[in-house]
């Protein structure tokens, strides 16, 4: 293939160290940040899981007391949804967007520094909870009326409550930025249905995101008022409907199940076709899936409401469209599949845990059919059969589309290689403990063993299943460990990796390893899917954007100067939160008002900012 000559652009200094990090504004590092903090979330769940798991082991035990064994089901659930999984995806959006589509950084820089700063902080809020007034206990659904002042008298439950408020700014300013990005910053050429499938999920869960939080946030802010201000929307004795928050918290929360599956289902879609050494079979109606499962994803949430009492013809209007939304799912399954029929598959690890979640999310995907039904659903209601469909969908789903896409783009961004011996092994520990994990807890929950319940007697016949899933649940934690070991190994000393090791279909894998800080020097145009491989396969080189040449062009490359404001902006929601839960104390309140003012200084301060260096030429 031919290649141009670009002179690499003139750049001011910048800051370096912790500092560096701190004022960064660089999506590439903001998509590392956003994955090594996700991460570490995502150990501190599982830890809280194995809690549970030991004190399930066995019957009988009184491991963990009660009240303690909530706060670790709640957190655990909470943790993993809103501090793991979906800022995993985050971390992939930030570092790989700009990428795929041609761009030198997202749409505002900024407001992306600023989303992961504020993340940090809600994530902050609620793990310090278990420190600071006990962490919440009603599970990561909050039902009223036992989130009410009345029966949780303590602050957990404004921990959580704050901590979701803080989160859902930061998702909000990510997503917000994403759609514009996508939107109005593709290289030339890349029409949307030109768009990689990752990009055109991840726009999609964007949109998914700026819709579905504010629904969830007039909840909790009506819940704040009954706790804060004595007001009573959830109140039963004093006229109000607890199903009020089942469906304001269910219409946010089955979007928010597709915002967790969309970018697992992206980086699938991604990896199946290169290790195919094909393109993606059926695009269109993939990329036409993805924007069905979207728009009915608001059309299914009372399924998880089947047994309060709505009637049979709600019940059955629901029922019907939680089976119509498994069809543009099963449509994504039989896409991958054609796509890997007739070709040349390579089963390196990235492809195996691409082929581990179409597995493991079938398992889950047909689980999830079956609470589709009413009638069944009335049995299966609240037992641990929930318990594994959920899990096969998140960890079987996300999760292993997670470490899939780790082991694909880590040579992006490290510039070396997972060790591909110990990925395998690392594979099949995952997929043979995570069905040790999981798979039983179908069987006790057929058997009636009640999700939420903290220990249990023999005389059930649970014993035997129990624990077979918490030795499966220590054996995960083991290949997660592997993994870590994996990770760390391979950025200190792996073999160092060229600038298109999987011999990739998009243009990230055609500008080298570890990514420049300036990613393209020139802008490509794009002439058609796939545009990369239609590059080296057609021998064409890479075409700049008309007046995109020579050296003038090349230092003209704008790269917007680090700032510490968005740093500060969201220290300033991080103090004032935690002032709100303490509101009735002269500290709590004071706090309040400093963070809130900190917050405002702060985002006015930086909307006067140069756009430019100072020191830069025009």
């Amino acid at each position: 293939m031919t290649t141009l000559s670009i002179p690499v652009p003139s750049r001011p200094v910048h800051p370096t160290g912790v500092w560096g990090w701190i004022t960064t504004i660089d999506h590439k590092r903001i998509g590392i940040l956003y994955g090594v903090t996700a991460f570490i979330m995502f150990i501190t769940g599982g830890l809280e899981a194995l809690y549970m798991r030991a004190q399930l082991a066995r019957p009988d035990q009184e491991l963990v007391s009660p009240e303690v064994f909530n706060q670790l089901f709640t957190m655990h659930a909470t943790t993993m949804i809103f501090l793991a999984i979906m800022p995993m995806g985050a971390a992939f959006f930030n570092y790989i967007i700009p990428l795929q589509i041609g761009a030198r950084d997202v749409a505002f820089p900024r407001l992306n520094a600023f989303s992961y700063w504020t993340f940090l902080g809600g994530a902050l809020i609620l793990k310090l909870s278990w420190f600071f007034g006990g962490a919440p206990n009603a599970g990561w659904f909050g039902y009223a009326p036992i989130t009410g002042i009345q029966y949780n008298p303590g602050h957990g439950i404004d921990f959580w409550a704050m901590s979701l408020q803080v989160l859902g700014i930061a998702s909000l300013a990510a997503a917000f930025n994403f759609i514009v990005t996508i939107i109005n910053m593709r290289a030339p050429g890349m029409s949307l249905m030109r768009m990689p499938l990752f990009t055109w999920m991840t726009l999609i869960t964007s949109f998914l995101l700026v819709l579905a939080f504010p629904v969830i946030t007039v909840a909790l802010i009506e819940l704040m008022f009954d706790r804060f201000f004595g007001m009573n929307f959830f109140v039963p004795a004093k006229g109000a409907n607890p199903l009020l928050w089942q469906h304001l918290f269910w219409i946010f929360g089955h979007p928010e199940v597709y915002i967790l599956i969309l970018p697992a289902m992206g980086i699938v879609s991604e990896i199946i076709p290169t290790f195919s050494k094909k393109p993606l079979f059926g695009y269109p109606v993939v990329v036409l899936s993805g924007a069905v499962i979207g728009f009915m994803g608001w059309m299914v949430w009372s399924h998880h409401m089947f047994t309060v009492g709505l009637g049979p013809v709600a019940n059955s209007v629901f029922a019907l469209t939680t089976m119509a939304i498994a069809v543009p799912t099963g449509v994504k399954i039989f896409n991958w599949m054609g796509t890997m029929w007739g070709g040349s598959i390579s089963f390196k690890t990235p492809m195996l845990f691409a082929l581990g979640f179409i597995w493991l999310f079938i398992i889950g995907g047909l689980s999830g059919v079956m609470h589709s039904s009413a009638a069944s659903d009335a049995q299966q209601q609240d037992t641990y059969f929930v318990v594994a469909h959920i899990h096969y969908v998140l960890f079987g789903g996300s999760i292993m589309a997670l470490l899939a896409g780790t082991y694909y783009w880590f040579p992006k961004v490290t510039g070396r290689m997972m060790n591909e011996t110990l990925g395998k092994i690392n594979f099949w520990l995952v997929f043979i403990s995570m069905n040790i994990t999981f798979f039983p807890m179908h069987f006790i929950g057929l058997d009636g063993m009640p999700r939420r319940i903290y220990r249990y007697s023999s005389e059930y016949g649970w014993d035997f299943w129990n624990l077979v899933a918490s030795i499966g649940a220590f054996a995960l934690a083991f290949a997660i460990l592997v993994f870590m070991i994996n990770v760390i190994r391979s950025a200190m000393k792996g073999e160092k990796a060229s600038a298109d090791p999987w011999d990739g279909r998009t243009l990230e894998w055609s500008i080298p390893s570890p990514t420049p800080e300036y990613n393209f020097a020139q802008i490509p145009t794009v002439r058609g899917i796939d545009p990369f491989w239609a590059q080296k396969r057609e021998r064409v080189p890479v075409a700049p954007v008309a007046g995109g040449s020579g050296e003038d062009d090349a230092h003209s490359i704008h790269l917007p100067q680090p700032s510490y404001w968005p740093f500060l902006a969201s220290i300033g929601l991080f103090i004032g939160a935690y002032g709100l839960v303490y509101y009735q104390s002269i500290v709590g309140m004071t706090a309040g008002i400093l963070g809130l003012a900190l917050t405002i200084v702060s985002v006015y301060a930086w909307s006067f900012e140069p756009v430019n260096d100072p020191e830069e030429e025009h």
